[in-house]
């Protein structure tokens, strides 16, 4: 094991170091979709629940990614949790320079026009609550104002650890 040296409080580690201890780090795999002129979409890792009282969620976003100008002014963004069938949709909606929503992932128009995807195993429409610089990136707070999933039992999730997409295989509980 490497360890890195400890630097005075002032400093940080560096992005080339912060980027190699993060890929130990799974996250689960979820695609975020805003509505606008076109539509907005992009995968995260970054999503996770903040609070059970009242509910709500949170992601980040580069200020610098191509989701960005539409994320920063939506009223209402979908958060489709993605199953270990959907690492083309993961891959579709982390491409960029191309049009997301004509690259073959079916979709339609949800309330606010907000892109709902197809098929994925849960899916939350939320109301943008607050938006907080963080660096680089701006962390987006939203409540969830309703929500769907599947009937069927609960869909292996989509992960992404050390630079890949792979899955959960969940064992017999005992």
């Amino acid at each position: 094991m490497t360890v890195a040296p400890v630097r005075p409080e002032t400093s940080t580690v560096d992005a080339d170091l912060f980027r190699r201890l993060l890929r130990h780090h799974a996250a689960s795999a979820v695609v975020i979709t805003a509505a606008g002129a076109p539509p907005a979409g992009f995968t995260a890792t970054s999503f996770t629940s903040v609070s059970l009282d009242p509910p709500l969620v949170s992601f980040s976003l580069s200020r610098t990614a191509s989701a960005w100008r539409t994320v920063e002014h939506a009223r209402t963004v979908a958060v489709h949790v993605l199953g270990h069938e959907h690492e083309h949709v993961a891959r579709t909606f982390a491409t960029s320079g191309i049009d997301r929503f004509a690259a073959g992932v079916p979709w339609e128009p949800g309330p606010e026009g907000v892109p709902l995807l197809h098929g994925v195993p849960a899916r939350l429409i939320c109301r943008v609550t607050d938006r907080i610089t963080a660096g680089d990136h701006t962390i987006v707070l939203a409540a969830p104002v309703a929500g769907q999933h599947a009937d069927n039992e609960l869909t292996p999730p989509l992960v992404y650890h050390a630079g890949r997409y792979g899955t959960l295989h969940h064992g017999r509980h005992r």
